[in-house]
């Protein structure tokens, strides 16, 4: 009895789920995000102190390399990870939160979908307890040469 036999009844592939990195549009879409929140941040009367000396471009390149690993894209980061990067950092909560807040704004001017501006923002405070100190006795110099890095309280 083969009439009861059924090709309509092969499994069916799943496709697997875009990465956040993909949905948001790839490199492309991070490099203008962080081109633009380093320009506010660079500039900002209390974030800017963190960023004395630095290179925008070269902050701009590891957070991008780093948050496309984040987000399911390529695994090219070769920095320090998030508390080893800021351990000279005396970063408070006002300060990750008023960062928080820089990021949010970004992603809305840079029209990131709000379903993927909420997935990023998630994954970036995930990070918030390697970063935010309550002491600035926690924050420890990373070469001899270093300084322990503040900002005015916002």
């Amino acid at each position: 009895m083969q009439g009861n036999l059924s090709t309509s009844a092969k499994p069916q592939a799943i496709a697997p789920r875009a990465s956040l990195y993909d949905q948001l549009g790839g490199r492309e879409c991070l490099e203008r995000v962080h081109r633009r929140f380093y320009d506010k941040a660079f500039n900002h009367p209390i974030l800017g102190a963190f960023f004395n000396g630095k290179s925008q471009q070269h902050q701009e390149d590891q957070q991008s390399d780093f948050m496309a690993a984040q987000f399911g894209g390529p695994q090219r980061y070769g920095g320090r990870f998030p508390d080893g990067a800021h351990q000279h950092m005396f970063i408070t909560e006002a300060h990750f939160e008023l960062r928080q807040k820089l990021l949010a704004e970004t992603l809305d001017e840079c029209r990131v979908a709000p379903e993927l501006r909420d997935r990023w923002l998630v994954i970036d405070r995930n990070f918030k307890s390697q970063i935010v100190k309550t002491s600035i006795d926690e924050c420890k110099k990373r070469y001899t040469k270093d300084t322990i890095i503040t900002a005015p309280t916002p």
